[in-house]
């Protein structure tokens, strides 16, 4: 979170790859450092910096997204991203499970990750073009023009190359500094960044709960050990189909109705996790079944919550905005909404209902305080909100 607001607060100044570029690097350089610890004390440290990477790293994709994808590629990228996630949150229990017994099970796992130093900032570099929103609010028209012609190339050509007229007859040719940071909270503006951020925290509430307590909330109420693990696997493997479906979903009903669908539809799953306990022999079906439900739904609308925060935001807020959003969702949802739970895992009705209660209210944010945003980066917030 601390990397989060860092990367908040200097994003909108740096180019939206080098964003990324630091975050990835920071990343990989202090994972690959794990193997090397030879105390739980230099562990900790070493994960406290690898966070603040991740801070910069996981939030820059969606800007970037946002400000070089039409919206009908948008949904593609948000599902191809969000399943990686997916995959990786399923397959790392697994081998977790595999190498518990291995005193050096840690550094195995963390041995991969630490590699990608050598190779993902390289592939960066070469593949991902910079954003040319970001250099025309820079006053740099013609970097912006190089950038859209590269990827016209890349795309086969299909249509003419741009040129600097054709911006229009006053495009930007001096650098222009962007708004201050609390233009995020201005009016006019205030309102798309508090739908936008407790759109993405309720949901992320409903996925830090079941990813931080779950299996200890199982065992608390009297599950065993094996069963907390099956859980765990159940809900985050549901969450592969549902996150493809649910990029799929919002460019057919649209960022709001889809957020809707998958909390309001993760009500009925919670509602089984929480009677499982009443369910006799038939517990562990009850759970398995609640636990689909809630992973094809609520843990599974990020490719919606994500997209649709970024484009609350006009080009020169955007990069603060949705990092700011994504950090601000995190602190609540990571961090205190666990905190506050902890004592609470035995109990079937409180945990798994104060889940249920999030979402039902996360559900009808977006509906009745947001406005649709498919695409309309120009038409819904492009212009820089005066000052209240």
């Amino acid at each position: 979170m601390p990397g989060g607001f860092i990367a908040s607060a200097i994003s909108d100044h740096l180019s939206r790859k080098l964003v990324l570029q630091i975050g990835v690097i920071i990343t990989t350089l202090f994972t690959l450092l794990i193997p090397l610890v030879q105390s739980a004390e230099q562990l900790i440290v070493l994960r406290l910096l690898t966070g603040i990477g991740l801070g910069f790293a996981v939030t820059a994709p969606f800007p970037i997204a946002a400000e070089l994808m039409p919206a009908q590629h948008r949904r593609t990228y948000s599902a191809i991203y969000e399943i990686m996630l997916a995959s990786a949150f399923t397959l790392l229990p697994l081998i977790g499970l595999l190498l518990a017994h291995d005193p050096n099970g840690f550094r195995l796992i963390a041995l991969p990750g630490g590699l990608a130093l050598f190779v993902v900032p390289v592939v960066l570099q070469l593949v991902l073009p910079d954003s040319p929103r970001w250099n025309l609010r820079k006053g740099r028209p013609q970097a912006a023009v190089d950038l859209v012609n590269q990827i016209i190339r890349r795309a086969g050509g299909r249509v003419p190359p741009v040129t600097v007229t054709a911006l229009g007859a006053n495009p930007l040719t001096t650098r222009e500094e962007p708004p201050p940071y609390w233009a995020l909270f201005a009016r006019g503006q205030l309102r798309w960044t508090v739908v936008g951020i407790v759109s993405g925290t309720c949901a992320g509430t409903a996925y830090f709960l079941i990813a931080v307590l779950l299996p200890k909330a199982l065992i608390d109420q009297g599950s065993a050990v094996t069963l907390s693990f099956g859980v765990s696997t159940i809900v985050f493997l549901a969450t592969i189909p549902g996150k493809g479906f649910n990029a799929y979903l919002m460019e057919i009903i649209g960022r709001r109705w889809t957020i809707a669908f998958a909390l309001t539809g993760a009500i009925p799953g919670l509602f089984l996790m929480a009677i499982a306990h009443l369910a006799g022999p038939y517990a562990t079906v009850v759970m398995s079944a609640g636990a689909m439900v809630t992973g094809f739904t609520v843990l599974s609308a990020f490719p919606a919550t994500r997209m649709y925060l970024s484009e609350q935001f006009p080009t020169a807020l955007r990069g603060r905005g949705n990092i700011f959003g994504e950090s601000f969702g995190r602190l609540f949802a990571g961090v205190l909404a666990p905190f506050l739970m902890e004592p609470h895992t035995g109990s079937p009705k409180i945990f798994f209902g104060t889940i249920l209660v999030i979402v039902a209210i996360g559900a009808f944010i977006p509906l009745i305080f947001g406005r649709e945003t498919i695409g309309q980066l120009e038409t819904f917030t492009e212009a820089v909100p005066e000052p209240a």
